[in-house]
C-alpha cells in the first residue's frame, strides 16, 4: 500500500483471527514480508500525517480470492525420534505441478545441530524430501520450517498455512539382509547385536524381494495382510491373506519385516515368502523392539531393484544423482 501525499507512520494487518501480518515501511510503501493467504479477510489500520503535520488514521478491510481447491500438506515424522536414515519429508495431498515445484524448493529451509550437508529433492510430485549427504550424526537436531501460505501447487491450487516441524536423531543403527545367503544382521554404533536366519521372497517377478537401501517407514505389531491392497485379489493367483506380528514396513508395496512361525524351517535355507522378509517369532519380536522408524535396511543378493518411490528411497541415489532430483536444476 503506498500513501500518495503525506508520511505513513504505521500500518497493520491483521487476518480474521487477528494474527499480525508482517511487513515494512519504506518512504511512502508498506509490503507485507510474506504471501497473502488465499480466502482471507484482513484489515488495515494505517497511521498517516500530511503535508501539515496533521496525525489521520484509517481502518479497512479486504478480501482475497477463494480458490477452487486447497492444496493441503504436513512434515512427516514431526517430534520424533527418528534413525539416521530419514530424511525431512514434507508430504503433499495431491500432486503438485512441475511449473510451482521450484517456487515451493525455495520457500523452505532445513537447520540441524550438527551442520550437516544435504538437499533438497522430490522423490515425486507429492514428496519433497531435503536428504543429507550422508547418513545424519546421532543426537542431532533437525528442523524444518515451510512458509507456504500464498504459494501455489496447481494452476487453481493454493496454499492456506505456513508449517514447522523436528525431529532428533537416534542410535545409529544398520540392518543388512543378505537374500542369497538367507541372513540379516543388525548393528549399532559398530558393534554387531544380531545376526538371524531370515526367509525372503520366492524367486518370481512378482514376488522377489527387491535389493537396495530402504528405511524404515513404520510399525505395526499386529496387522492382518492382505494382497489385495497390492492389487492380488481373491481368487487371483498369489493371493494371501494372513494375521501376522511385530511388523517393521520398508515399503508402501507391501514388504515387511515380520515374524513368520509358519516358514521357520525355510529360514536360513530358503526363500518361500510373498516378498517380506520372514523371522522367528523370537527374532521378529526382538528386531521389532529394537529397531525405530527412519533406520536404514540394506538389502542384497536380488536381481529385483528397489524402485525409490516405493519407500523413502532417497538413499538409492548417489549424492550427485540425487541433487539432480531437485527442482532447481
Amino acid at each position: 500500500m503506498r500513501a500518495k501525499t503525506g508520511t505513513l507512520r504505521s500500518v497493520t494487518v491483521t487476518d480474521e483471527d487477528g494474527n499480525r501480518l508482517e511487513g515494512a515501511r519504506k518512504q511512502q510503501t508498506w509490503a507485507s514480508d510474506g504471501r497473502l493467504a488465499p480466502d482471507e479477510r484482513y484489515e488495515v489500520h494505517v497511521v498517516a500525517t500530511g503535508p501539515e503535520g496533521r496525525r489521520t488514521e484509517r481502518t479497512s478491510t479486504f478480501s482475497t480470492f477463494e480458490p477452487k481447491q486447497v492444496a493441503d500438506y504436513h512434515i512427516v515424522y514431526d517430534d520424533w525420534t527418528v534413525g539416521v536414515a530419514m530424511p525431512v519429508s514434507i508430504q503433499f495431498e495431491e500432486p503438485v505441478a512441475e511449473s510451482y515445484q521450484d517456487d515451493i524448493e525455495r520457500a523452505v529451509s532445513v537447520k540441524s545441530t550438527s551442520d550437516a550437508e544435504g538437499a533438497w529433492g522430490w522423490l515425486d510430485d507429492r514428496q519433497l524430501m531435503w536428504r543429507p549427504r550422508n547418513y545424519w550424526e546421532p543426537g542431532t537436531r533437525v528442523s524444518v520450517n515451510a512458509p507456504l501460505t500464498g504459494y501455489q501447487t496447481g494452476p487453481d491450487s493454493w496454499i492456506e498455512d505456513d508449517a514447522t516441524g523436528s525431529m532428533t536423531i537416534g542410535r545409529r543403527q544398520l540392518t543388512t539382509v543378505d537374500i542369497d545367503d538367507h541372513e540379516m544382521q543388525v548393528e549399532r554404533d559398530g558393534e554387531t547385536l544380531e545376526s538371524f536366519p531370515i526367509s525372503s521372497g520366492r524367486p518370481g517377478k512378482e514376488t522377489e524381494t527387491r535389493s537396495g537401501t530402504k528405511v524404515v517407514i513404520l510399525k505395526d505389531k499386529k496387522m492382518t495382510m492382505d494382497s489385495s491392497t497390492v492389487g492380488i485379489d481373491k481368487g487371483e493367483k498369489g493371493y494371501y491373506k494372513v494375521d501376522t506380528k511385530y511388523n517393521v514396513r520398508v515399503t508402501w508395496t507391501g514388504e515387511f519385516l515380520h515374524s513368520a512361525p509358519w516358514s521357520v524351517d525355510a529360514q536360513g535355507s530358503s526363500n518361500v515368502s510373498h516378498g517380506c522378509v520372514n523371522l522367528s517369532p523370537e527374532h521378529a519380536k526382538w528386531f521389532y523392539e529394537h529397531t525405530i522408524a527412519g533406520d536404514p535396511v540394506d538389502f542384497t543378493g536380488s536381481d529385483r531393484e528397489f524402485d525409490p518411490g516405493e519407500g523413502i528411497g532417497v538413499w538409492q541415489y548417489s549424492w550427485q544423482e540425487w541433487q539432480q532430483q531437485s527442482a532447481l536444476g
